[in-house]
């Protein structure tokens, strides 16, 4: 059992819904407008207007990129207001994850983020990362990363009691994917192909109504250890391993403090995430975890969020009503 965090004081898990609402509240604006640029911008800034309002020591570590590249909410920016004994936190944040979703009126945009004592959130460069994850009640080391799609797909077939024609993967709709998804149908497993957002992929794994059994594919390394802070709440197995396309992408990982000799590494969920973690989210759009933001009646919106946390296993339920003054 994960054992409760000093650092991490109950009441800054309501504050990081906060957080997540004041993103999603800010993108919901541009829900369908055709602008991802704007509504990421949006995100990007209330959040870190929320985040400036805490009385913590934050220090983001997975974020919109490098100081150069993304001048809010970039990786190493200090966030907070930092007083004499205010908890350090690292923290992982996506302000809207499904920018393309967003700008489209697509479902499962979320605004996300997970926090942590200092050093237990992997300073994942921002590259591509191969990634499987499934739900909790499976024995540990039902997949491998190191093992073939057709492989993973009959250990969780046994390990549920089923064919591997009863599972169904989620895979993010991605020509790269093209032979994954080819193995997958070929051997009779149902595919779930998502335009976007593999955070709520891999959370959808953990929710049996969604029927997804099994996530699978390369995205954002980023938003990998944004789903690994998830799965440390709830349950959950997941591995992962960094894709490099080109020596500039091996630089950026060196940078941040990835040694050659971990390139090829398979990363678990408590090396992703480890010790006591946070994890929040916001619904930008309706998707299958969560409501996106609804403006009811003049001057009120509405908004839900989930919350978890890996020491307490309490994951809740937040619904909002927010009222213009």
């Amino acid at each position: 059992m994960t054992q409760p965090s000093e650092v991490l004081d109950r009441v800054l898990v309501l504050e990081m819904v906060r957080v997540t609402e004041a993103a999603a509240i800010a993108a919901s604006h541009l829900i369908g407008r055709g602008n991802e640029k704007a509504a990421d911008a949006a995100a990007v800034e209330a959040m870190r207007t929320a985040f400036n309002g805490l009385d913590f020591d934050g220090t983001v570590v997975i974020g919109e990129g490098e100081r150069d590249e993304a001048p809010m909410l970039y990786i190493g920016e200090k966030v907070g207001q930092a007083t004499k004994g205010s908890p350090k936190v690292d923290i992982a944040l996506d302000p809207l994850e499904g920018t393309t979703i967003t700008a489209k009126a697509g479902p499962n945009a979320l605004a996300v983020l997970a926090i942590a004592e200092e050093g237990c959130l992997l300073n994942a460069p921002d590259t591509y990362m191969d990634k499987i994850a499934i739900g909790p009640g499976y024995p540990e080391g039902t997949i491998d990363l190191s093992k073939s799609v057709t492989e993973n797909i009959e250990a969780i077939a046994k390990a549920k009691g089923v064919k591997p024609n009863e599972l169904i993967a989620c895979v993010l709709d991605r020509p790269r994917h093209e032979g994954l998804i080819a193995e997958l149908r070929g051997i009779g497993c149902g595919v779930q192909l998502i335009p976007d957002g593999d955070v709520a992929g891999v959370i959808a794994t953990t929710d049996e109504d969604t029927t997804i059994d099994v996530y699978m594919g390369q995205g954002g390394a980023p938003e990998g250890v944004l789903a690994a802070a998830a799965l440390r709440c709830v349950g959950g197995q997941f591995q992962g391993r960094l894709v490099f396309r080109n020596d500039d992408e091996k630089a950026r990982a060196r940078k941040w403090g990835i040694p050659d000799e971990d390139f090829d590494r398979i990363y678990t969920l408590k090396e992703l995430a480890k010790g006591d973690v946070i994890f929040a989210a916001t619904g930008v759009t309706d998707g299958s975890m969560l409501d996106g933001v609804k403006r009811l009646r003049k001057g009120c919106m509405t908004t839900e969020s989930v919350v978890m946390r890996a020491s307490s296993g309490t994951v809740r339920w937040v619904k909002g009503e927010h009222y213009k003054s």
